[in-house]
C-alpha cells in the first residue's frame, strides 16, 4: 500500500463503518490527548501542522485523477481538523499554567462536538471549501470547521466560566 493512501486512510481508520468521518475524528482525538499530555500545546501545535501538510500533500497523490476527491475513506482531513479544533482548549490550558497530563474532559468532548457539527453542518466557509470538489477543498473544509469548533470550544468555555455574561 502507498504511503500516501495510509495517511489518507489514517493508518485504518478511515475503513472502519458506520460514519469513518467519525471515526477519524474520535481517533484524532484520542492521539490529540496523548500528544498534549507528552508536549502539551506546543507539541500539539507542531503535529498539527505537520498533519495538515501531510494531508495536503497525501490527498493530492492518492485523489490524483479520480473523479470525485472527497472519498470517504480519507480521513486525515479530519485529523488536522480535529487537532485544530483541539489546540484552542490546549493553548489556554498551557497558557493557565496546567500540567500537560491535565486536559479537562469539557474541553475535549466540546471540541469533537461542535468540530462534527461543523464537518457535518458545513456552514458558511466549510460548505464553500467543499464545493470546491477538488484535493485542497478536502483538506480545507475540515481546517474550517477545526477553527470555528475551536472558536466555539473557547466560547462556550466562556460562557461556563461567566466570562461573557
Amino acid at each position: 500500500m502507498k504511503m500516501e493512501r495510509i495517511l489518507c486512510i489514517w493508518f485504518g481508520a478511515g475503513l472502519l463503518r458506520p460514519a469513518p468521518g467519525t471515526w477519524g475524528s474520535a481517533v484524532a482525538v484520542a492521539l490529540g490527548l496523548l500528544i498534549h499530555r507528552i508536549g502539551h500545546f506546543p507539541l500539539l501545535a507542531i503535529a498539527t501542522a505537520a498533519v495538515t501538510a501531510l494531508g495536503f500533500w497525501a490527498v493530492v497523490r492518492h485523489t490524483a485523477g479520480m473523479a470525485d476527491p472527497d472519498r470517504r475513506e480519507i480521513v486525515i482531513d479530519e485529523v488536522a481538523g480535529q487537532w485544530l479544533a483541539l489546540c484552542f482548549p490546549s493553548v489556554g490550558f498551557w497558557l493557565m499554567g496546567l500540567p500537560a497530563d491535565s486536559f479537562p474532559y469539557p474541553g475535549w468532548v466540546a471540541a469533537f462536538l461542535f468540530f462534527r457539527l461543523f464537518d457535518i453542518w458545513k456552514p458558511w466557509l466549510v460548505g464553500r471549501a467543499d464545493r470546491r470538489g477538488d484535493a485542497a477543498g478536502v483538506m480545507l473544509d475540515d481546517l474550517w470547521a477545526g477553527l470555528f469548533a475551536g472558536l466555539a470550544t473557547m466560547a462556550a468555555a466562556a460562557l461556563s466560566h461567566g466570562l461573557l455574561m
